[in-house]
């Protein structure tokens, strides 16, 4: 028997009990302990106390009420829904630039915890879906060795490097790609859209990146894929004044290019999904929103956490991580920049506002997958 039906059942027979006589009170206990299946001594004392209205709830008083929920629900949207440690982290930086809240609610924002935003954002999580690989076998391996540089970075500059296909359900056709590449040190993470996986596409892309980053390239690792493992590429990083160590990663281990490998889900598929885009001219939009938008918004407003250590206890992983911060503030804080990169850097961050970057990219979005619904139902219609 439930709670609400006991309390509807005690209402009814209460006023019996209290106008009755000693023997129809017995009668009564006997049958409301039998059915409820408590013990006499609580059946009395529920009889004699008042019944409330509606049953208190149980457990410590709710701290955050609707409407915190609601800023943490329009805080995660605009964040790009990231997970509760980094919201930790990011919400007093995004609080600078976010109106229309009072300053009790923003006291209890600062100090809200993971697992209490977990609970608040338990029903708004989405499913992750997986897509396709277009990476092909290189010929000149032998020119470029095997090599792993995490334990060995301790400044910006060695940066990691892979493509990822948007070709929907289909490798057949030409199809525009995703190069990412992202910094191992502080994850400052660039993304450039090309037209065809081609030495010459990526060549040009890993430039155009260059030219943006904040600190020089020291060195290059990526998969084994014939876009990275060409002669171009590899000239282009051999033959210079200041010679970047260009490595690769050994085949079929895809967690050594695992800073890289979580930025293709990160950065584009949860911006992009899994559509099918096969319009030249797509390249120009992406990029746009890549270089204008969807980097800043990374690499200055959101969090992210390194791993320190990880060890086996039995049957377990452990892992532990460092503190959440923007790729920003890790390069600030890496001492390794030089004077004039750091103002550059600071005066980059003074001109951009989290909450109209995202503004303006939920526009563009809209727009370029209205566009390129409309084309692919045009093809569709035609064939």
């Amino acid at each position: 028997m439930s709670n609400e039906v006991r309390r509807q059942y005690l209402e009814r027979v209460r006023l019996r009990y209290l106008k009755g006589t000693k023997k129809q009170k017995t009668l009564i206990l006997d049958e409301f302990c039998q059915v409820c299946n408590i013990s006499r001594k609580h059946a009395i004392k529920l009889m004699g106390e008042e019944i409330k209205s509606k049953a208190s709830r149980p457990g410590a008083k709710v701290r955050y009420g609707e409407n915190i929920r609601r800023h943490i629900l329009i805080l995660w949207q605009a964040m790009n829904r990231m997970c509760s440690k980094k919201m930790v982290a990011a919400i007093p930086i995004w609080l600078d630039f976010y109106f229309g809240i009072s300053p009790e609610e923003t006291l209890l924002l600062k100090r809200i915890s993971s697992s209490s935003i977990d609970r608040i954002l338990a029903k708004h999580r989405d499913e992750i879906r997986k897509g396709k690989s277009g990476t092909e076998v290189s010929l000149i391996k032998n020119k470029i060795p095997i090599k792993l540089l995490d334990h060995d970075v301790k400044e910006p500059g060695y940066m990691e490097a892979d493509t990822v296909v948007h070709c929907g359900n289909s490798l057949a056709g030409e199809f525009t790609n995703t190069l990412t590449m992202t910094d191992i040190l502080s994850s400052w993470t660039e993304n450039r859209a090309i037209w065809k996986k081609e030495s010459e596409a990526v060549m040009k892309a890993i430039e155009s990146i260059e030219e943006n980053l904040p600190f020089d390239v020291k060195g290059f690792a990526s998969d084994n894929g014939n876009e990275f493992l060409n002669h171009d590429l590899h000239s282009y990083f051999f033959n210079r004044k200041n010679r970047v160590e260009f490595v690769r990663r050994r085949p079929y281990k895809k967690n050594d290019n695992a800073h890289v490998e979580q930025k293709n889900w990160t950065h584009v598929r949860e911006l992009f999904g899994y559509d099918r885009f096969d319009h030249q001219d797509q390249v120009t939009w992406m990029n746009d929103i890549y270089q204008r938008l969807w980097n800043p918004l990374w690499n200055f407003f959101t969090p992210v956490m390194k791993l320190k250590t990880k060890t086996r206890v039995g049957g377990r992983i452990i892992k532990v991580h460092d503190e959440p911060k923007t790729p920003y503030q890790r390069l600030l804080d890496s001492c390794h920049l030089t004077p004039e990169q750091v103002i550059k850097l600071q005066e980059q961050y003074k001109k951009l506002n989290p909450f109209e970057l995202k503004k303006e990219l939920d526009e563009k979005l809209k727009w370029f997958f209205r566009i390129a619904e409309i084309r692919s139902r045009s093809q569709s219609e035609a064939g």
